[in-house]
C-alpha cells in the first residue's frame, strides 16, 4: 500500500510535511519555529542578531552530540552542540555552529534551551481535563518545568 507524502521545498519558511489520507484530509506538521532572542548574538563586526528559526529535533540530533569529545568531557556542553544542530538561522547567519552558541549571552542560551524543550515536547506535556465542579474543559501543562521525578 502506498501513501502520498507531499513536502514543501526547504526554502519555504515554516516548511511543513503534509500527508493525505484516503478521504483527502491533509494533516500538516509544523517543523520550523521563529523566535526572537532577549538580548541577541553580537558577531565580530558588532551586528546584533536577534531573530531566528529553530527546527524540530530528530533522534539523530539528540544522539550525535553524545559522541562529541567536548560533550564527553563536559556534559553541560551537550546543550551547546544540540542547539547548534537545530538552529536553521540566527539573524543573517545560516551556518550556526557551536562556536556561535558559546558566544551567546547566558540569558539567550537559557531562552533557546527552554524554546527547544517547548517545541519538541509540544502535545506531549498537555492534557485535556474537565473540572469536576463546573464541567469546564481546559488544558493542563503536566511538565511543571522541571526534570522527571522533581516537583
Amino acid at each position: 500500500m502506498r501513501r502520498t507524502i507531499a513536502t514543501p521545498s526547504a526554502a519555504e519558511p515554516g516548511a511543513a510535511a503534509a500527508t493525505a489520507d484516503r478521504a483527502g484530509h491533509v494533516d500538516t506538521l509544523r517543523t520550523e519555529f521563529a523566535f526572537e532572542l532577549p538580548r541577541g548574538y553580537v558577531d565580530g563586526s558588532g551586528t546584533v542578531h536577534r531573530a531566528g528559526v529553530m527546527r524540530l529535533a530528530t533522534a539523530r540530533d539528540e544522539l550525535i552530540p553524545l559522541r562529541d569529545d567536548r560533550v564527553r568531557e563536559n556534559s553541560a556542553y551537550l546543550s551547546v552542540v544540540l542547539i547548534s544542530r537545530v538552529l536553521v538561522r540566527l539573524g543573517s547567519i545560516e551556518d550556526v555552529h557551536p562556536g556561535i552558541i558559546e558566544d551567546l549571552f547566558a540569558s539567550d542560551l537559557a531562552f533557546l534551551q527552554d524554546f527547544y524543550r517547548r517545541i519538541n515536547a509540544e502535545g506531549h506535556t498537555r492534557a485535556a481535563v474537565t473540572c469536576p465542579s463546573c464541567q469546564e474543559s481546559f488544558a493542563v501543562d503536566l511538565s511543571g518545568g522541571g526534570r522527571l521525578g522533581e516537583s
